[in-house]
């Protein structure tokens, strides 16, 4: 029969069918783990949100003017600060195991704050350092109330139940798979490290549970501390081996484990606290480039939040939850201001993959980590040998996570018609464009050293430039439109967009699991009944 087929036989291979909640998941939020088992796993949480904690501070602060002890102490701050605000997400925000560290989103804004002309006068570098540092904060200050009103406002709330299994499909997937700039070219860095790294962990963590058969999910559930303490070992062993020893400056600072810099520089005990670099200083052209900035962090993290819920087993979040994240996510960065972080605050997309890999999706286990990221940051020295692994071990760590979280996008086709020619042309032009654009506007910058929206105005650049950059971003905004103005009001499309799976969770209230979830602790949810 032309254009169709016939009706399935009985005995032919029927489709799997959809599962609201991701099966197979060990401990889901609500279920916590024994202890011993929980503080290893907080651990490993601790220990991979490290690589964006360090990277970022690694290479805006000598930029800045700033030493190893400046770079030591931004470290501490932002670990600090992510701890504290992991508590906040986990406990008021989404109430997800969702880990808020830094994010690569601000690094541009924040870069075009280093380059402005206004601190060139001043030749005392640290100086130099703590200025541009108080206009940091002050842009991060500003930029926080965008997601603090969007947010407790409920107007994000508006925004995300337009969202369906289809719009979420691109945006989730690229908020994974965007990042692959930070996978295996950061483990080329340093090949003979981070290769072994990436083998080792994919060995341990899927075919070792197979070969040894015990039944306690010890290979899969602590594969990142196992791979870790084994490559880092044998790093080691090449740098006091003289491996190293005459090759190039960036060769020995991505392959040696003794170039960091931070355990000599870092203080025994540190408490970090409020304004500790200065008075903030405000512009107001900074600080709507920051908000921009903020804005695509905030469509980044719905993402995220949407991807760490599939993993925690979790039912599809509500759009006032989701919401209430998002305040939440502006408060992450107005700490980030007050503190000094150097970076904004956003949803650790490295942990939501961590997730997927452990099958552990705790709120515990996630405060847990919290409590290492405090502890760690006061006891100075003890946090920063861990904070001196090298970053090839990390990147190798990206190439599994990142690609979970990825994949966890493309699981939300299993509620989409693949068959319809509306579905396969929201989702393959949104993914193409949200590879091709900002594909167009890195190459762009690597090449000319500037994007392609180049006035006198550094600000009003990045306010282009920076969203058009990011994949997560363009993707989700084109399938969100699509989805939203192309033959919405026919009665068959609902159902081929998936939204028909979701509308029944358009308000926590009344489903028992998602109640259980997603309600605040000590009977807060009568004072917040919007959010």
């Amino acid at each position: 029969m032309a254009g169709g087929g016939a009706p399935a036989k009985a005995d032919e291979p029927q489709p799997h069918p959809p599962k609201e909640q991701l099966p197979n998941i060990s401990y889901c939020i609500t279920s916590p783990p024994p202890w011993p088992e929980a503080i290893l796993l907080g651990f490993q949480h601790y220990l991979v949100m490290l690589g964006t904690t360090v990277i970022i501070p690694t290479s805006l602060v000598p930029q800045m003017g700033g030493g190893n002890e400046e770079k030591a102490k931004v470290i501490q701050t932002l670990l600090f600060v992510a701890g504290l605000n992991t508590l906040l997400q986990s406990l008021f925000g989404s109430r997800l195991p969702a880990v808020i560290g830094g994010s690569y989103t601000f690094v541009p804004t924040t870069i075009s704050i280093i380059l402005a002309g206004r601190f060139s006068d001043t030749s005392d570098p640290i100086e130099r350092f703590k200025r541009i540092m108080r206009a940091i904060q002050g842009s991060l200050i500003v930029a926080s109330t965008l997601q603090i009103v969007l947010g407790f406002s409920g107007l994000w709330r508006n925004v995300t139940r337009f969202l369906s299994p289809l719009s979420v499909v691109p945006l989730v997937s690229l908020v994974g798979f965007g990042l692959y700039e930070f996978g295996f070219p950061g483990v080329a860095k340093c090949v003979e490290i981070g290769l072994p790294q990436l083998i080792l962990i994919v060995f341990i963590s899927q075919y070792m549970p197979h070969v040894i058969k015990s039944g306690k999910h010890v290979f899969d559930r602590f594969a990142v501390i196992f791979s870790v303490v084994v490559v880092w070992i044998y790093a080691h062993l090449l740098t006091v081996g003289g491996a190293y020893n005459g090759k190039a400056p960036k060769t020995q600072l991505s392959c040696r484990t003794d170039r960091a810099g931070l355990i000599d520089a870092a203080p025994w005990i540190r408490v970090p606290y409020p304004f500790q670099w200065g008075a903030p200083s405000f512009d107001a052209g900074e600080a709507f480039a920051m908000m921009m900035a903020s804005f695509v962090a905030l469509v980044e993290s719905t993402g995220a939040f949407i991807s760490v819920s599939r993993y925690a087993s979790a039912t599809p979040m509500p759009p006032s939850i989701l919401s209430r994240g998002v305040g939440w996510q502006g408060v992450a960065i107005l700490i980030s201001g007050l503190f000094g972080t150097v970076n904004g605050s956003s949803v650790s997309v490295e942990n939501a993959g961590l997730l997927a890999l452990t099958r552990v999706g705790s709120r515990r286990v996630v405060q847990i980590s919290a409590g290492f990221m405090i502890f760690f940051s006061i006891l100075g020295k003890f946090g920063a040998v861990f904070a001196s692994i090298p970053a090839p071990i990390i990147a190798a760590l990206y190439c599994l996570f990142f690609a979970y979280v990825g994949s966890g996008g493309l699981s939300f086709l299993q509620f989409c018609n693949l068959n319809s020619f509306r579905t396969k042309f929201i989702l393959g032009f949104s993914v193409f464009m949200g590879l091709s654009v900002p594909q167009y506007f890195n190459e762009y910058t690597a090449i000319n050293g500037y994007g392609p929206v180049h006035t006198g105005a550094r600000w009003f650049n990045d306010i282009v430039n920076v969203p058009l950059s990011s994949e997560a971003f363009v993707a989700g905004c084109v399938a969100y439109f699509l989805d939203n103005t192309l033959h919405r009001k026919d009665s068959s499309i609902r159902k081929d967009r998936g939204k028909h799976w979701w509308d029944k969770f358009r308000s926590f209230k009344g489903d028992s699991r998602s109640e259980e979830f997603y309600s605040l602790p000590f009977n807060l949810n009568k004072y917040f009944p919007s959010v």
